[in-house]
Order: structure tokens, then sequence, then C-alpha cells
């Protein structure tokens, strides 16, 4: 049983990433593109934004991602932001 309930748990936790990288990806495109990159874009950039953002907010001593709450959000979004801008800033070179 014990066993059962972690697997349901990382499932939790990979839908958890997959819900706040959709969200942080499409506010983090509105943000520096004006529009949505797509779904799939999106729910990369987000998920990619929200690792980001939750080492860069650890580097400066503020906790990172901790689930799906506007402050996990906030904290992907900003890592998204920098993750786009650095991806537009290296398809221009």
């Amino acid at each position: 049983m014990g066993r059962r309930l972690r697997t349901v748990e990382m499932k939790m936790s990979i839908l958890a990433w997959l819900v706040v990288g959709v969200i942080a990806g499409f506010l983090g495109s509105l943000l520096v593109n004006r529009r949505g990159d797509g779904l799939v874009m999106d729910l990369v950039l987000g998920v990619v934004g929200a690792v980001v953002g939750g080492f860069l907010f650890n580097m400066f001593g503020a906790s990172g991602v901790s689930g799906i709450n506007l402050y996990s959000i906030g904290v992907a979004v900003v890592g998204a932001v920098v993750v786009l801008v650095a991806y537009h800033a290296i398809r221009r070179a």
C-alpha cells in the first residue's frame, strides 16, 4: 500500500509541475511576446522557467516553487520570463 501511495503522490507532483508550468509559460509568453507560444512551447518554457526561477530565488535566499499556489506561479513566471528573454536573445544572434 505504501508503494502505491508514493506512486500516486509522484504523479500528483508531476501533474502539479505541469499545471504550474503551463500557467507560468503562458503568463511569461504574454509578458515577453504579448501572445502565447502554443501549449507545448508554453509548457516547456514554464517548466524550465519554474526550475530557473526556483534556482534564482534560492540563490537570493527566498524559497522556490513549493506547489500549486500564487507564490510558486510567480516564481515560475519570473523564471519563464528570464528563459524567454535569453531564448529570444540567442535566436536573434
